[in-house]
């Protein structure tokens, strides 16, 4: 969620705020011998990509049926794991707009009647899995429809003011928040969590919130699931202590910002490299963030990438790809699709012909093919390389054993030409885009256009 701004989200951007004002070079981060983790993460997790669907603005008809078309064009693009935006009934007390949001969740243990019903979901779910793709779905666990059941069934539940009144976390009038100091709330929810790893078969969750949820109720959550099977699950939070032990994966939006801020001019390279090295030191060596240009919040609230990003959402696209961690793909974005998708009515995506699905298929075919660009403990160490113009190049190799993939991404407006100084980048490459064999000594002048970005490859 939100479709206000998350004020946990201003609080974790204080915490990093002091790692934006150094820069310049970092050290070489080494890849350690697979340490034991808390989590019993699937291997299909180490080189994966994550597609977020908006089901209710996919396609004319915003169903489960509907979207099944469009998973053979998916895969084929490099998405492994999609992950589907809550299927839950939704609310009618205090609904906004004609539709309501996703987020304000009538009843846990349905399907929302727009989309389809149960056999549909789990068809869907079936046909995934056949294209070897993975299915996890939105959970939103802080709060309910106020026209939930349980909010007759078990009042007590419930968060209450000083005068006794259920409450709305912050201004989301349409959901009323749940007490998880209640024993009952905490069971409830973990058994409504299994019963759709148990009869639908998904392999995950992508948790709103998270961070507002105690985090001995995710641990004690994620413990339950992997009874079943291993699951994956993405924490809407950039909190190191959920991915202690329950959460593969967190978001970055730390990253995010500092993207959308280098891309207005009012950051540099050094700055975004600040932040992936600050990432790297907060975070457990096992932990995973997922890195995106959008996502429906920032899409619907903040602006498209476009509008953010202008001229370097493509080189900020291909960063995600390549700095350590999960890339992101939100609906709408193989299409160049630049318009703020409505968030409480149906506003569906003009798809045209996906002028940007084969720029898309290439970074994800990278990811998949280069051990170096794995995720969390499978992937390689990230080194910054030097050049004669920091501040506005960002260049750096990712490297696993004898593989090694070198970005070299002008994050400015401006024409420049470098040489890269660092001579532990010095060899034989291929230029991914080329395919032709490239040599990096420290002589070569490498010239980019504004936003222009070069990739080479060692296999």
């Amino acid at each position: 969620m939100k479709y206000v701004k998350n004020a946990l989200l201003i609080l974790g951007a204080m915490t990093i705020g002091l790692s934006l004002l150094t820069g310049g070079c970092t050290p070489k981060r080494e890849q350690a011998a697979l340490p034991a983790t808390p989590l019993k993460t699937p291997e299909w997790v180490k080189n994966a990509t994550i597609y977020e669907v908006n089901i209710r603005q996919f396609t004319p008809e915003g169903t489960f049926t509907a979207l099944i078309p469009h998973l053979g064009r998916l895969k084929e693009m490099g998405v492994d794991i999609l992950w589907l935006m809550p299927v839950n009934p939704i609310g009618e007390v205090n609904r906004k707009g004609s539709l309501g949001s996703y987020y304000s969740v009538k009843d846990y243990l349905a399907v929302n009647p727009e989309f389809g019903n149960m056999d549909r979901f789990k068809e869907f779910v079936t046909v995934a899995h056949d294209y070897g793709m993975y299915v996890i779905i939105d959970w939103v666990a802080n709060h309910t429809a106020w026209d939930n059941p349980l909010l007759t069934q078990h009042p007590d539940w419930y968060t209450r003011d000083s005068l006794g009144k259920i409450v709305s976390p912050y201004d989301w009038s349409d959901v009323a928040d749940l007490n998880y100091d209640v024993p009952a709330v905490n069971d409830y929810m973990i058994d409504a969590l299994k019963y759709w790893v148990k009869n639908t078969d998904i392999d995950g969750f992508r948790c709103d919130v998270a961070g507002l949820v105690p985090t001995r109720f995710w641990n004690r959550a994620r413990i339950s699931l992997d009874s079943i099977k291993p699951v994956f699950l993405l924490a809407e939070a950039e909190e190191p202590a959920l991915q202690d032990s329950a959460f593969e994966m967190g978001y970055s939006w730390s990253t995010h910002n500092v993207m959308n801020k280098i891309a207005q001019g009012k950051l540099t390279a050094n700055s975004l490299d600040s932040i992936i090295d600050s990432n790297a030191r907060r975070f457990p060596s096992y932990a995973i963030l997922m890195q995106f240009t959008s996502n429906h919040d920032e899409n619907s609230w903040n602006g498209t990438e476009q509008e953010r990003l202008g001229e370097a959402a493509k080189v900020m696209a291909v960063l995600t790809a390549t700095i350590p961690g999960m890339p992101l793909i939100y609906s709408g974005q193989e299409s160049d699709y630049n318009q703020r998708l409505l968030f409480f009515e149906k506003d569906p995506i003009n798809w045209g012909d996906y002028p940007l699905q084969n720029f898309y298929r290439s970074i994800l075919t990278l990811k998949h093919n280069n051990p170096a660009l794995g995720n969390g403990i499978w992937g390689g160490s990230y080194t910054r390389i030097s050049t004669t113009d920091d501040q506005k190049v960002l260049a750096f190799f990712r490297e696993l054993n004898s593989n090694r993939v070198v970005v070299i991404a002008n994050l400015s407006a401006d024409r420049v030409s470098v040489n890269l100084t660092s001579k532990d980048v010095n060899g034989e490459y291929t230029d991914y885009t080329a395919g032709m064999p490239y040599a990096i000594n420290s002589d070569t002048k490498i010239s980019l256009g504004p936003w222009e970005y070069k990739i080479y490859t060692r296999l």
